[in-house]
C-alpha cells in the first residue's frame, strides 16, 4: 500500500546498453545492469518470478476449489484461512528475521512454500481435494508471507547499491504491480488450455526460482546486536537448542526492543495508525463493494478488470518515474501520493463513467507506488538495521489487522447505509487522514537520510553468508 515537484533532469543520453530505448535515463536502469547491483539483480529476477506465480495461483485456487465441488462459502473459508496466519505470525517472522538473518528465513520460507504448492498440485492431478486441504495449503502460504515480508524489509537495504535504496523500493513495487496484471491473464490462458493443477505446479516452480536466486546472494552481515541476543543467535546458528525458558525470554526481549523502536519513531506509529484505519474504512470497502457497484451499473467483470488493470498501470508507470528520485521531504511526497486512494472510491460513489473510474484507479495506483516507495525507504533509513525486520512486522501487523475485521463488517453496514454512501465515507477518510498526517511536524520536517552503505561491507562478507 502502503509529490512535491521533483527536479527533472535536463539532459537525457542514449543508453550504452543494448536493447534500451534512447531517451530513457541510463541511471534508472543501473539497478538492473551495473556490476554493483549484482545482488539486487539476482534477487529481483527470483522475486518477480515468484510474484508472478503467486498471482497466477490465486486465480487457479479459485477455480480449483469450485471445480472440486466447493461453494462460494467454501471459497470464502479458504481465502480467510490465508489471511489470519499472516497477521498472527508477522511479529514472529520479524523476530526470526532479525535473529537468524533475513536471507536464511526467506530461503526456508520459499522452500516450504514450494513444498506446499507441489503437494497441492499432486493432490489436484490425482483427484478432487476436500476443501480443508485447500484451506490448509492457503494457511501455510499465508504463514509464509508473514515470515517472508518482514525479512524482505530488512534485506532490501543490504542488497541495494549505495544511494539507490529508493530506486530499489520503487522497482519492487513495479514488480508487484506487473505481476498482478500479468499473473491473472496468464493463469486464465493456462487454465483454459490445461487445468488449475498445472498453474499450481507452475507456482511451485516459481518458488524454486526464488530459492535459487536467494541462495546465490552474497549478503553482508548486519550490525552486531546486544550481547545476550547475539549469544542466543550464535547458538541457534551453531545448531544448539537453547533451553525453552531462555529462548522464550530472548524472544520476548526481541519483541520488546522492536516495540520500543517502533513507538519511538513518531512518524512511524502515526502512519501505521493512519493505514490501520484506512484499510478498515477505505480500502476494504473499495475492494469488497467496488465489484458489486461496477456490476450494477458498468457491466460487471470486464469493467472491474479494466479498473484493476488501470490501477496497476498507474503503479507501474509511477514506479518507473520515481526510480532515482530523492525528495528532500520523503514523507511529504509519500503522503501526497496517499491522496490518490480517495479517487476511485469517490468515482464509484458518484457512478462516474468507466473511463473516469479507470483514470481514478490509475491515480490511486500512482499514489500507492509513491507512498510505498518513500515510506519503505524512510523506514530503512531511520530504523537500526538489526531491528528493521521486527519494526516492519509491527508496522504491517498494525496496518493490516483492522482490514481483516473490515471484510467481516462491511457487508452488514453497507446493507444499512448503502454501498455508495459507504464508498463516499471511504473517500472522505482517505482525504481527511492524509491532510491530518501532512499537518504533523514529524511528517513535514523529516528529511532524506542515506542508509548504511552495505555495499562497502560486501567484501567482508563470506560467500553466500550473512544477513
Amino acid at each position: 500500500m502502503k509529490c512535491p515537484a521533483l527536479t527533472k533532469r535536463s539532459k537525457y543520453r542514449r543508453s550504452r546498453h543494448a536493447g534500451i530505448p534512447a531517451g530513457l535515463p541510463a541511471r534508472r536502469l543501473a539497478l538492473l545492469t551495473d556490476h554493483s547491483s549484482r545482488n539486487f539483480r539476482i534477487f529481483y529476477v527470483g522475486y518477480l518470478t515468484s510474484l508472478l506465480g503467486s498471482a497466477m495461483s490465486r486465480i487457479a485456487l479459485t477455480f480449483a476449489v469450485l471445480g472440486a465441488g466447493g461453494s462460494t462459502t467454501d471459497l470464502g473459508f479458504v481465502f480467510a484461512a490465508s489471511v489470519v496466519p499472516t497477521v498472527v505470525f508477522l511479529l514472529v517472522g520479524g523476530v526470526l528475521a532479525d535473529r537468524l538473518g533475513r536471507r536464511p528465513v526467506m530461503l526456508g520460507t520459499d522452500a516450504g512454500r514450494l513444498a506446499v504448492q507441489a503437494s497441492l498440485a499432486v493432490a489436484l492431478f490425482t483427484g478432487r481435494p476436500a476443501t480443508w486441504l485447500f484451506a490448509v495449503a492457503a494457511a501455510l502460504l499465508g504463514a509464509g508471507d508473514a515470515f517472508f515480508t518482514p525479512a524482505l524489509g530488512g534485506l532490501t537495504p543490504q542488497i541495494a547499491p549505495a544511494g539507490r535504496l529508493a530506486g530499489a523500493n520503487a522497482l519492487l513495487s513495479v514488480a508487484q504491480s506487473a505481476a498482478n496484471v500479468a499473473g491473472p491473464a496468464l493463469a486464465g490462458l493456462l487454465i483454459a488450455v490445461t487445468s488449475p493443477a498445472v498453474v499450481v505446479a507452475v507456482d511451485a516452480g516459481t518458488f524454486g526460482v526464488s530459492v535459487i536466486a536467494l541462495s546465490l546472494l552474497r549478503v553482508p552481515p548486519t550490525a552486531p546486536r546486544a550481547p545476550q541476543a547475539l549469544r542466543a543467535g550464535q547458538a541457534l546458528r551453531a545448531g544448539q537448542t537453547p533451553r525453552a525458558p531462555q529462548a522464550l525470554r530472548a524472544a520476548r526481549r526481541d519483541l520488546a526492543d522492536g516495540w520500543t523502536q517502533f513507538r519511538a519513531q513518531t512518524w512511524l506509529w502515526v502512519t501505521t495508525l493512519q493505514f490501520a484505519l484506512f484499510n478498515l474504512l477505505s480500502w476494504a470497502p473499495y475492494l469488497l463493494l467496488g465489484p458489486i457497484i461496477v456490476r450494477a451499473y458498468l457491466g460487471g467483470a470486464p469493467a472491474w478488470g479494466s479498473i484493476t488493470a488501470a490501477f496497476a498501470g498507474g503503479a507501474i508507470l509511477t514506479g518507473a518515474i520515481v526510480v532515482g528520485r530523492k525528495p528532500r521531504r520523503p514523507l511529504v511526497a509519500a503522503n501526497i501520493g496517499s491522496f490518490g486512494y480517495a479517487a476511485p472510491c469517490l468515482a464509484l460513489a458518484l457512478h462516474a463513467p468507466l473511463g473516469l473510474v479507470a483514470a481514478a484507479a490509475a491515480l490511486a495506483g500512482a499514489g500507492s507506488t509513491t507512498f510505498g516507495t518513500y515510506f519503505s525507504t524512510v523506514m530503512q533509513q531511520r530504523v537500526p538495521p538489526d531491528m528493521l525486520a521486527r519494526t516492519t512486522a509491527y508496522d504491517l501487523t498494525g496496518a493490516y489487522a483492522l482490514g481483516a475485521v473490515g471484510y467481516a463488517v462491511i457487508g452488514p453496514i453497507a446493507g444499512v447505509l448503502g454501498a455508495r454512501t459507504l464508498l463516499g465515507v471511504a473517500a472522505g477518510y482517505a482525504v481527511l487522514s492524509s491532510v491530518t498526517v501532512l499537518a504533523m511536524p514529524a511528517i513535514r520536517y523529516l528529511t532524506w537520510r542515506e542508509p548504511p552503505d552495505w555495499g562497502a561491507r560486501q567484501g567482508k562478507a563470506r560467500e553466500g553468508g550473512g544477513g
